[in-house]
């Protein structure tokens, strides 16, 4: 099994900390963030990472190479200076990713989800986790049904925020370009778009899935996160940390 890290956003919300590093090289508890994923990634079994980058591409080869350190291969999907968006990037990286179902998860998070619980085969077109929703994000972005089904939400039910992790397969992009339509950056080459649209269309067709994890979960957005991160990871182990 494949897997894609996103890591070619700017990091603006970061910055003075990623006006020279990206923010997935940012470290926490001694190491990048994005270190953490290749290792559980390796650990699962995933044989071949795809990374995505931008800003400050060529830090990401100097610091991580091709993988060996990691007892993986890390290959790149470089987007230019201007990031595709998740959408965008994971279209933009789909003959490196292939024909099969694939991991995917933001590098600027931390957590000790278990990758070993994702299904390599997910029942429809993806399979999201999701967690308790964090104080900087109180309302939530998906419903979690009790059948295991994601849905965008209606009739008041609580939501759980997306974690930045999911199986996905290929054929969620497929009809991309009438999901997203004529949208600020659709129509350039390569073209620029949001992941969530497709998700939204596939939860219409009762083709999402999900789970929930109740356990460490941190989206890295500010200064004050990453530092509070790693006094955390500093202080002593967590559940999947090592």
């Amino acid at each position: 099994m494949k897997a894609l890290i996103f890591a070619a956003g700017l990091g603006e919300r970061m910055r003075p900390l990623t006006d020279t590093t990206p923010k997935p090289l940012l470290r926490a508890g001694d190491r990048p963030l994005i270190a953490w994923h290749l290792e559980r990634l390796a650990a699962i079994g995933v044989g071949e990472v795809v990374i995505n980058t931008s800003w400050l591409a060529e830090q990401f080869p100097a610091t991580l190479g091709v993988g060996r350190a990691f007892g993986l291969r890390i290959t790149y999907s470089h987007e230019g200076a201007v990031p595709l968006e998740t959408g965008g990037g994971m279209w933009h990286a789909r003959d490196l990713l292939g024909d099969a179902p694939f991991i995917a998860v933001n590098g600027d998070i931390w957590t000790d989800y278990d990758f070993a619980r994702l299904p390599p085969e997910p029942e429809g077109d993806a399979h999201l986790v999701l967690v308790d929703n964090p104080d900087h994000h109180p309302r939530g972005d998906f419903v979690l049904a009790p059948d295991g089904r994601v849905h965008d939400g209606d009739g008041g039910a609580p939501r759980l925020t997306f974690s930045g992790i999911g199986v996905y397969r290929p054929d969620l992009l497929r009809t991309w370009r009438s999901v997203v339509g004529d949208t600020t950056g659709a129509q350039e080459t390569p073209p620029r778009f949001q992941l969530a649209p497709l998700l939204r269309a596939a939860m219409a067709r009762d083709a999402v899935t999900g789970e929930r994890h109740g356990g460490a979960w941190t989206d890295v957005g500010t200064p004050e996160r990453l530092a509070e991160l790693d006094r955390t990871l500093d202080a002593g182990p967590l559940h999947g940390a090592r």
